[in-house]
C-alpha cells in the first residue's frame, strides 16, 4: 500500500481552477519531486495535503486514513511532516531547546512544559540533530544560525513525530550551491532507511533531477507528466512550457 494516495483532487478560487484531477501516489522510500512554472498549482497542492485548504473534491489518503477535512495538526499527529521555503524556529532558544519542544508536543507533553522542558527529552533531540548534522551546534541559539544550518534544524523537528511522509515545500530556497546538495542527500538517505516517503517542490533543476527518484510536472493545476527524471527532462510538453531547451 502507497503512503500517500492522492486522487481527483481539485481547488477553485471564483472561477480560476488551481488544481484540477490531481492523482498521483507515493511510496515509502521514494523521494519524489513537484514541479512547474509559478503558478502551476504546487503549493495549493501542497497546502491541501497538510490541512491548511479544504479540497473542493477529491481523496487524499495516508496509508488507509483519509486526510479529506482534518486539521493541520491532526494529520501531523497521523504522520505527515512539513517543512516550508522560509523557516520559523524560536530564535531566543537553542537548537536542542527548539527539537525538545517539537518531542514534547509529540509524546503530548506539553503540560511540563515550565517546571520539566530543559530535562525533558535531551537525548532524544540529540540523536536527531545528530542524524541532520547539527548535534555540534545543539547549544547554539537559532538566531545566530547560518540559514543552511535553519533549514536542518527544521528538518529535526518534522523528524520529530516520526512521520511516514515528508513534505518539503522548496527546501533549498536561499541556500548555498554546497548547502542544497548536502540538505537532498540527507533527505534521500532517511527516506532509504527510514521508508519515509518524501515529496518535495523545488525550482532548481539540478537538485530536482540530481535527488528524486520520480518527477509529477503540474501545468495550470493539471499534471502533464510524471515519471523518471530522465522521462520527464525528455518529454517535449515539459520542454515547452517549463524546462526549454536549456
Amino acid at each position: 500500500m502507497s503512503v500517500l494516495s492522492v486522487r481527483g483532487l481539485s481547488k477553485a478560487y471564483g472561477g480560476v481552477q488551481a488544481v484540477h484531477n490531481v492523482s498521483f501516489r507515493v511510496e515509502g522510500g521514494e523521494v519524489v519531486a513537484m514541479i512547474g512554472p509559478n503558478g502551476a498549482g504546487k503549493s495549493t497542492c501542497f497546502n491541501m495535503l497538510n490541512g491548511q485548504l479544504a479540497p473542493d473534491a477529491g481523496e487524499i489518503k495516508l496509508g488507509e486514513a483519509s486526510l479529506v477535512g482534518l486539521a493541520p495538526h491532526r494529520i501531523w499527529r497521523l504522520g505527515v511532516g512539513r517543512t516550508f521555503q522560509i523557516t520559523a524556529t524560536f530564535g531566543s532558544m537553542s537548537v536542542r531547546e527548539n527539537v525538545q519542544m517539537a518531542l514534547l508536543s509529540h509524546h503530548r507533553r506539553l503540560a511540563s512544559i515550565l517546571s520539566s522542558a530543559p530535562r525533558c527529552c535531551v537525548d532524544e533531540a540529540d540523536a536527531l540533530l545528530e542524524r541532520v548534522g547539527m548535534r555540534s551546534q545543539a547549544g547554539r541559539p537559532c538566531a545566530v544560525l547560518a540559514y543552511g544550518d535553519l533549514k536542518r534544524v527544521e528538518l529535526a523537528l518534522a523528524l520529530a513525530h516520526r512521520p511516514r511522509l515528508l513534505l518539503m515545500d522548496e527546501p533549498t530556497a536561499g541556500m548555498a550551491p554546497g548547502e542544497r546538495g548536502e540538505l537532498m542527500q540527507l533527505a534521500a538517505v532517511l527516506a532509504r532507511d527510514d521508508r519515509l516517503a518524501v515529496l518535495f517542490t523545488e525550482h532548481d533543476m539540478d537538485v530536482v533531477f540530481g535527488y528524486a527518484s520520480r518527477v509529477i510536472v503540474l501545468h495550470m493545476g493539471e499534471i502533464i507528466a510524471s515519471g523518471t527524471p530522465d522521462e520527464v527532462r525528455a518529454d517535449p510538453r515539459v520542454r515547452e512550457v517549463y524546462l526549454g531547451d536549456a
